[in-house]
């Protein structure tokens, strides 16, 4: 019996071996190689080691401009979006202004619109002949200049910081504060010594969200960049790439492998000027006012509601009034409204191709990002081990690295995945949806992940016992109890997908585009009028995207209060 026993466990302890490592040699191929493919093909020419690229590249005036432009560009928007992002979380968790539902919705608002369609927006009501010239006969400054795509992307990226500045801040003992007052100390050295060092691991983190997601913006250089020569790395990998040259994937490469290394340089940098802060956080948030404003409350609301005028809903009533112009220039009056740039989009073949493709794309990515990023969290929370850790670094990588340096890996590692097989998948929607799976499959892990960490192992253990197996343990007690991480990560992974730019722009081809791609190709050949009224649209598919994920935001919030 002790033979048979042992012979079971030994058997059971292989047969998990074996599964360990088949998983992770899956994650390995599909979501490590093909970065690892790509940076050897930056140093490895002919069979031999050489940086004889990169001296050349560096050697140029344009690639040298890129790399201070790219610099420049993601430090100066993410210093601003974080302070953006900071007084936003401060005015929500401290003070007692009025509609903070409604006002946490719209701060968030930026962050749901795609970027390049807020650069077409921010276009169109600060150009010669956009809105404020056209109704108001005010001349403001152009956002195609260096500090215009600061702006726009600041006020993109000014939600992520937000986010993460709002939890730390409410997790802020009072009673420090309260302390440090009693000592003297006054609101705003109060702020100073003790505030601001308690929330600056908040804002370390998220100035290492924005500077990444500064740093892999392909949207809004391309948009405001482009047409006056400013360009960014992000730009130049396109610009390769898309020239087909002799050495396009090489050179692509060592400007990717660059733009790596400013990422970690930026993340690096961040982090060492934020050290100095400290975690003393309360366990529970703390949702109720600690500032008064008193007969301050009322400027202070209006100078909320009107930031959120100006950055948000303008621009976008700006581009709805291009979009029903009869031609671009043409001053808004009755008789130049007309509803032939959308009738246009409806007849379009290209345009119909691409909502067609980024709504399945879009539904196949978060469906299978569900399984997989569900069956990950489960393994990690429940299960741990290395391989877990493994799997949730694979996950990571390609999301945390810009996208064009994801793309060319992929393009790079699947003509020929391995030696002598070329599946032929290069410009298919398929290595596009293979792309976006294994990019965004990060995003559900985590929400999955926190709502996991909320579940009791106790509740499967009390399944267990009364025999329910586990698909039985999956559907009756872990779904509904992990429903909302699950419809929050669904819901996330799809919109991330329906309106991605970077990705599809450089691994699209004829037959494959999405509508970032449409978007785009609409405006650099001059036709801004269609170009707004695709964006349009777009933009109210995206309301019906969102709508599920706001009513449940809103559900979870009256469950809070009550």
């Amino acid at each position: 019996m002790n033979i048979l026993t042992h012979t079971t466990r030994l058997g059971n302890t292989r047969r998990a071996t074996f599964n360990s490592l088949f998983f992770c040699g899956l994650a390995a191929f599909f979501f490590l190689i093909p970065i690892a493919r790509m940076f050897l093909l930056s140093v490895w020419h002919d069979g031999t080691f050489t940086l004889g690229e990169y001296g050349s590249l560096l050697a140029s005036r344009g690639v040298r401009a890129g790399i201070s432009n790219t610099l420049g560009i993601a430090l100066s928007s993410t210093a601003l979006a974080m302070a953006i992002g900071l007084c936003q979380a401060w005015l929500i968790a401290y003070t007692d202004v009025r509609g903070k539902l409604a006002l946490e919705i719209l701060f968030m608002l930026p962050f749901m619109i795609p970027s390049y369609i807020t650069s077409l927006a921010w276009s169109r009501i600060t150009s010669s002949s956009g809105f404020f010239a056209d109704v108001f006969g005010l001349r403001v400054p152009s956002v195609h200049s260096f500090w215009g795509i600061v702006w726009v992307m600041a006020i993109c990226h000014a939600p992520l910081g937000y986010l993460l500045c709002l939890g730390a801040l409410r997790k802020i003992p009072r009673d420090l504060e309260w302390a440090a007052r009693s000592a003297g100390c006054s609101k705003i050295g109060t702020f100073a010594h003790v505030t601001l060092p308690l929330v600056l691991p908040g804002l370390v983190g998220g100035g290492m969200i924005v500077v990444l997601a500064g740093l892999d913006n392909f949207g809004i250089p391309a948009f405001l960049g482009s047409s006056k020569g400013i360009n960014v790395l992000s730009t130049l990998i396109y610009q390769e790439i898309t020239g087909f040259g002799p050495s396009a994937f090489s050179r692509a490469s060592c400007l990717s492998a660059i733009l790596g290394a400013l990422a970690l340089f930026c993340c690096g940098a961040i982090w060492f000027c934020g050290r100095g802060g400290y975690i003393t956080e309360s366990a529970a948030e703390d949702r109720l006012p600690r500032c008064f404003l008193g007969r301050a409350r009322l400027p202070v609301e209006a100078s909320v509601w009107g930031f959120i005028l100006i950055t948000s809903i303008l621009p976008l009533f700006a581009m709805l009034c291009t979009s029903l112009l009869k031609a671009y220039g043409v001053k808004l009056a009755a008789g130049n409204v007309t509803l032939d740039n959308f009738a246009f989009i409806l007849r379009n073949r290209k345009a119909l191709s691409a909502l067609k493709n980024s709504f399945f794309l879009a539904f196949s990515t978060g469906i299978a990002a569900c399984v997989i990023g569900s069956a990950a969290a489960y393994g990690r929370i429940r299960v741990g081990g290395w391989r877990f850790r493994f799997m949730e670094a694979a996950f990571s990588l390609p999301y945390v690295l810009p996208g064009g340096v994801f793309a060319l890996s992929m393009i790079i590692s699947w003509i020929e995945p391995l030696p002598g097989w070329r599946p032929g998948i290069y410009g298919t929607i398929w290595l596009l949806g293979g792309a976006y799976i294994i990019r965004f499959t990060l995003l559900h892990f985590r929400a999955v992940t926190s709502a996991m960490q909320q579940v009791d192992v106790s509740v499967e253990e009390a399944a267990g016992i009364c025999g329910a197996r586990a698909p039985t343990r999956w559907a009756r007690i872990l779904a509904p109890l992990l429903a909302s991480g699950i419809v929050s990560g669904f819901f996330i992974t799809t919109t991330h997908a329906f309106t991605e730019l970077t990705v599809s722009s450089i691994l699209g081809a004829l037959g494959s585009e999405t509508i970032g791609s449409v978007v785009l190709n609409f405006e650099q050949s001059g036709n801004i009028t269609v170009s707004c009224a695709f964006s349009v649209i777009v933009l109210a598919a995206l309301a019906l995207f969102s709508l599920p994920n706001v009513a449940l935001h809103l559900t979870q919030t009256k469950r809070r209060k009550l």
